[in-house]
Parts: C-alpha cells; sequence; structure tokens
C-alpha cells in the first residue's frame, strides 16, 4: 500500500515537473520567437546593389506565401504580386524606375498591384494602398530573414509599368519590391529617439 502511494506521488511529481518544464520552453521559445522577429527588423534595409545571382524557387515561394498571408481590411484580400524575372522585361525597368538602375540589377522584382480601388475606410484612407504595403513588409522581412535584400521602389511612371505587366484597368499598382542577395553593407541610420516618437493616451 506503501508503495503504491510513493508510486503515484513520484509519479504526480514528475507530471508537475514536467509541465512546468513544458511551460518554460513554451514561453521561452516565444520570447525567441519574438527576439528573432526584432532582429529581421532591425536587420532590414534599402538595398541597392544586387549580386549576379538568381533567388531560389524556395525561396521565393516563400516571399510570396507570407504576403499572402498579410492581413487586409474585411479580408477582402485585394491584391496580386506580378513577379518580373524576366531578363528583357528586366531591362526596361531602369527607365521605369527613372534611371534606377540597380532595380534592373535585381533578379526579381515584386510588383503590388491591387483593385478594389474604390474602397474608403472609415478613417478616411483607401484600404488597397495600406493593405498592399502590409503585405509588402511581409514580403521585406521575410527576405531579411532568408538573407535576401529588398528596396521599396515609389519612383517610378504607373503608365510604363502597367503597360510591362498587362495592367488590368481596374487595378493600381502600389510599389515595386526589387530582391535578390545584397551586395553591400547596411549603413549606420540615425533614429530619432523613442521618446520623440511615441507618447501614451495623448499625442
Amino acid at each position: 500500500m506503501l508503495k503504491k502511494y510513493f508510486d503515484n506521488s513520484l509519479y504526480l511529481f514528475k507530471l508537475f515537473i514536467g509541465s512546468k518544464i513544458r511551460l518554460k520552453l513554451i514561453v521561452n521559445r516565444e520570447i525567441l520567437e519574438e527576439k528573432m522577429l526584432l532582429e529581421s527588423v532591425k536587420k532590414r534595409f534599402s538595398v541597392r546593389k544586387f549580386k549576379e545571382k538568381e533567388i531560389e524557387k524556395e525561396k521565393l515561394n516563400a516571399l510570396l506565401k507570407a504576403a499572402q498571408l498579410a492581413p487586409s481590411a474585411r479580408n477582402i484580400q485585394p491584391w496580386k504580386f506580378v513577379v518580373v524575372n524576366d531578363k528583357e522585361k528586366r531591362k526596361k525597368l531602369t527607365d521605369i524606375c527613372k534611371g534606377q538602375k540597380f532595380v534592373s540589377q535585381a533578379p526579381a522584382t515584386i510588383v503590388l498591384c491591387a483593385n478594389n480601388t474604390d474602397y474608403t475606410m472609415t478613417c478616411g484612407q483607401k484600404a488597397y494602398t495600406i493593405d498592399s504595403a502590409i503585405a509588402g513588409e511581409h514580403i521585406a522581412l521575410q527576405a531579411t530573414e532568408m538573407g535576401l535584400g529588398s528596396c521599396w521602389i515609389g519612383a517610378f511612371y504607373h503608365d510604363k509599368m502597367a503597360d510591362l505587366i498587362n495592367l488590368p484597368d481596374d487595378y493600381k499598382i502600389v510599389g515595386l519590391l526589387p530582391i535578390g542577395y545584397p551586395d553591400v553593407e547596411k549603413k549606420k541610420r540615425s533614429l530619432k529617439p523613442i521618446e520623440e516618437i511615441v507618447s501614451y493616451n495623448s499625442f
């Protein structure tokens, strides 16, 4: 009888210790994941020089999956991501992007397109631009995580880019993201103090 009681007590003790360890592992994993995300945010920078190296198909798919997972207003998902990796089309990107040669240098450029452009949220902002920007940053961070680099391009001629990708009339191009392996190191940049850009409960 005493042995059975001892065995049960030992079992409960092991179960308790095991639960504490599992809980600690879960908490530590969540903290690690948060730190990993923050590290990717810190490492991301606008890359304007790329190596002559193709992006692996698996990595390109991962970038597009990250974009697909982005949230959108009313879950409309207004986006269409056009990957420009054809060499002849890439050559035309320099002219389209106002002489920015590095855009043509990138092995792939993701064009962020969206429809449903008439929908305005209650706050007065057009949803498609914000939704597309969120998806674009998903791409940028996923790229950083995989050793790739990107640069948000807003300086481009919309009509020329639309012609290049055969954009339907009900779509607009929000931005371009040239993607590739960086051939340049991140430079230090100054940031405003956190106290200057954050306030609580009132401006």
